[in-house]
């Protein structure tokens, strides 16, 4: 047993062992802060993609700064044949390679592009967890505090593209000629909003007047989904109706 405890510890100490337990803890709790505002959001990349990006970014740190032990001689030079690598290499590749996953959260619907915002967080949840794993903790964490403060106030206080949501508006009407022109007067000058996209069709097969209206509506994100749901239901030529705040 004390051999193999000797075998373990020739490189580092056991010491420095626990250093590294304590930086990948760190890194799950700063990871595991930035995901919870994910999570609440009901985002896809939530607490566990974040505490996992974090942990294993500031795991691949230690890798880096430390596997490469065995390749220096007694006096510190590089032993033959190895002269010329590069410890660090395995932390660069994580600020490329962790762009897959924020690929993976990023979509387009219409004229929208949602998933940025945390395709932007896992990237930043990587960088923390290097810092951490290359044992800077004061950084990584107030990094850490930075970026949660940063994403709780943003939502809270919106501005420019955020103060807008898009909402799908699914209903099918008695067309009598004069609504097409009501509904447009209601998004520009009742809701105060854009008409981002609208297709209106025949309902089925008939041509007795029905058709069924799907249009996407950029309203203030302040505009409550009642306004939407009041003017349908005052409106008896609405058959039916759908609305899809949010999307």
């Amino acid at each position: 047993m004390m051999q193999f405890i000797q075998h373990l510890t020739q490189q580092l100490s056991l010491w420095q062992y626990l250093d590294f337990f304590i930086r990948i803890i760190v890194a799950c709790i700063c990871g595991a802060a930035i995901g919870y505002e994910r999570s609440r959001r009901l985002k896809n990349a939530g607490l566990r993609t974040h505490i996992v990006v974090c942990c294993a970014a500031a795991l691949m740190m230690i890798v880096s700064k430390y596997a490469f032990m065995d390749l220096a001689g007694h006096t510190g030079g590089m032993i033959d044949g190895t002269r010329g690598a590069d410890p660090a290499r395995i932390a660069a590749q994580v600020v490329s390679g962790i762009s897959f996953l924020g690929a993976g959260v990023i979509f387009k619907h219409g004229a929208s592009v949602k998933g940025l915002t945390t395709a932007a967080g896992i990237w930043a949840t990587a960088g923390i967890g290097l810092a951490i794993g290359a044992g800077m903790y004061i950084i990584g964490l107030f990094a850490m505090i930075v970026i949660v403060v940063i994403q709780f106030a943003m939502h809270k206080y919106k501005f420019g593209v955020e103060t807008w949501s898009d909402n799908k508006l699914d209903f099918h009407v008695l067309e009598d000629g004069s609504f097409r022109k009501e509904f447009l007067e209601a998004v520009d000058k009742k809701w105060n909003a854009q008409l981002e996209e609208i297709s209106i069709d025949n309902d089925g097969d008939s041509f007795d007047g029905k058709f069924h209206y799907i249009a996407v509506v950029k309203a203030p994100s302040n505009l409550p989904t009642e306004e939407f749901v009041r003017f349908f239901n005052e409106d008896t030529r609405i058959i039916r109706f759908s609305v899809t705040p949010n999307i």
